[in-house]
């Protein structure tokens, strides 16, 4: 009879300890799918007026057309540089050469695009990127010709 008591009592006891690790690691994954937004810089969203405010404000700025080279030619913001996402892993090792102390404003056409790059600069290590929603269709600043450039 202790044999079996002790059985039931080991089973019952193992798959209590599983289910109470278990529920913890949900919690703990759960937690930090809440806190991990707070305690880290990531991309920001920004209105076109938050965007140009801040932008203005911001002495270590670094603007980033990621529009291809038809889009761009069509005007830009001043100062941008132009970084075309539709080029992959040529945009990546572009974009890894940048200075990751910059605080980085980006935008294209809409705000998908640089919504996506900015995704990708946080994950190589970008701390501060800030994107254009509404892109530039929506954008009422400045907008200047180009620069004549390879591409």
């Amino acid at each position: 009879m202790y044999k079996i008591f002790s059985f039931v009592y080991t089973s019952v006891c193992y798959f209590c300890v599983n289910y109470l690790i278990g529920a913890i690691l949900f919690i703990l994954n759960f937690m930090d799918s809440l806190l991990f937004p707070i305690f880290t810089k990531k991309r920001m969203d920004l209105t076109q007026k938050e965007w140009a405010v801040q932008l203005a404000q911001d002495d270590n700025a670094v603007i980033i057309d990621v529009r291809t080279p038809a889009e761009w030619s069509e005007g830009i913001i001043p100062n941008a540089l132009q970084l075309d996402l539709y080029q992959g892993q040529g945009f990546i090792y572009k974009v890894d050469e940048l200075d990751k102390s910059k605080n980085y404003y980006v935008y294209c056409k809409a705000g998908g695009r640089s919504s996506q790059a900015c995704n990708i600069m946080n994950q190589l290590g970008f701390e501060n990127t800030y994107n254009l929603e509404g892109g530039f269709m929506q954008w009422s600043g400045d907008v200047v010709a180009p620069e004549e450039k390879d591409f």
